[in-house]
């Protein structure tokens, strides 16, 4: 069961780590307020991915089920990232998109 989640679990992963750079860099940005948004999807994707990552890794009966909210979380989260012009925006949002993705494949 767990070769079925493999890929689910790394893009998760690599989206939390994308998230946590993410929102660590644009908290650095100039205009904080503008990021705001941004900052505050990128922590509640990072938390969603690693927890989704989590319990497929358990093999959860509510994996799939946490799957298809982590999709929609990251959905939203890489389309706040991608009307940034910032590269740490940009990489995150192909890494939101990426695992969205996965996440709708593993719920299906």
């Amino acid at each position: 069961m767990l070769d079925e989640f493999k890929k689910c679990i790394e893009s998760c992963y690599l989206c939390a780590v994308a998230c946590d750079h993410c929102a660590a860099s644009c908290l650095e940005e100039e205009n904080l307020e503008m990021m705001r948004e941004c900052i505050k999807l990128d922590m509640q994707c990072a938390n969603i991915c690693r927890l989704a990552a989590q319990f497929m890794a358990l093999n959860s009966e509510s994996a799939r089920e946490l799957c298809r909210v982590c999709a929609d979380v990251c959905q939203q989260c890489g389309d706040e990232c991608a009307k940034h012009e910032h590269e740490h925006c940009q990489n995150c949002s192909r890494a939101c998109h990426h695992c969205a993705e996965q996440c709708r494949r593993m719920a299906a």
